[in-house]
C-alpha cells in the first residue's frame, strides 16, 4: 500500500531483490526539442479521445495497435498475447516478463490484476476460475485515486494528461522526479480508497523503475506511450534486439 511520506527514491533495495524484480531496467531516451511546426493544437483538450492518445507534443498518438478500440483498450491489448480479446493470467505474466520485468514481480502481477479485475469486466458471467479479463469490458475495471486521463469509458483525455505536468513537475515541465511521481500519488488519493491507492502506486512505481532515464527523470511522451500500448510494444522490440545483439 501507498504510505503517506512514502518516496520511491528513498527506498534501499538490496541489489539482489532489485534484480529478482526486474531483470534489467529499461531506459528510454527521448529527443523532447521542439519547434514552430511541431507544436500543435488539440481540439477539446478536456473530452476524451477514443482514438491514440495525444498531446501537444504528440498530435497523433502512438502506434496504433487497433484503431477501433480506445486508449485504455489498447493499454491493455499488449498483454492478449493471442489477440483474441481475453487476457487470462499467464498471458499477463507473459507480458511482464516481455518489458523487463522479473518472475517473482510477474507471478504477482498475474495474480492480483487477473484475481481483481477479471469478474470486474465479465458482469453478470459466472466466474471463471480461468480468470480471463475480457478486453472490450476494460472501462468497468477503471480504480479510484487514479489521474483521470482515462474517462469512464476508457478514453484518453489530453487535458487531464497535461495537468499532470502543470501540477506535479516544477523541475521539469516534461518528465516527473522519484520525489514529484510521489506527490502527484498522494494528491489523487480519495479517502479509504485503499485498492485505488495500491493499484495506482503499483502501476506507477514499475513505470518509474523500468522507464526512468539515467537522471533519475520519467519522461512525458514515455508515460504518453504507456496510457496507449505502444511503449510495451517498444519495450518488447528493445529487449528482443539487445538479446539478439549479445
Amino acid at each position: 500500500m501507498f504510505l503517506p511520506g512514502f518516496n520511491v527514491s528513498s527506498c534501499s533495495v538490496p541489489p539482489y531483490l532489485y534484480s529478482c524484480l526486474f531483470s534489467k531496467p529499461f531506459h528510454l531516451s527521448i529527443n523532447l526539442s521542439l519547434n514552430n511546426k511541431d507544436k500543435a493544437f488539440i481540439a477539446n483538450p478536456s473530452t476524451g479521445s477514443k482514438a491514440n492518445s495525444a498531446n501537444t507534443r504528440s498530435v497523433n498518438g502512438g502506434e496504433a495497435i487497433n484503431g477501433d478500440q480506445t486508449a485504455l483498450q489498447k493499454h491493455v491489448a499488449f498483454f492478449d498475447r493471442n489477440k483474441d480479446g481475453l487476457i487470462y493470467p499467464w498471458e499477463t505474466f507473459e507480458g511482464f516478463r516481455a518489458i523487463g520485468c522479473g518472475i517473482p514481480l510477474s507471478v504477482a502481477a498475474a495474480i492480483f490484476i487477473n484475481g481483481v479485475l477479471s469478474w470486474q469486466s465479465r458482469p453478470g458471467k459466472f466466474p471463471s476460475l480461468l480468470f480471463p479479463i475480457e478486453i472490450r469490458n476494460i472501462h468497468r475495471t477503471k480504480h479510484g485515486s487514479d489521474s483521470g486521463v482515462y474517462d469512464t469509458e476508457g478514453r484518453f483525455v489530453p487535458a487531464k494528461f497535461e495537468e499532470i505536468f502543470h501540477k506535479h513537475a516544477p523541475s521539469s515541465s516534461n518528465a516527473l522526479t522519484s520525489k514529484e511521481l510521489s506527490q502527484m500519488l498522494k494528491s489523487n488519493r480519495i479517502p479509504k480508497n485503499y485498492y485505488g491507492w495500491l493499484a495506482a502506486w503499483g502501476e506507477w512505481t514499475i513505470l518509474y523503475y523500468l522507464c526512468k532515464d539515467k537522471d533519475g527523470f520519467l519522461h512525458k511522451e514515455t508515460i504518453r506511450s504507456a496510457y496507449d500500448g505502444s511503449l510495451f510494444e517498444k519495450m518488447e522490440k528493445e529487449r528482443r534486439s539487445s538479446h539478439k545483439a549479445k
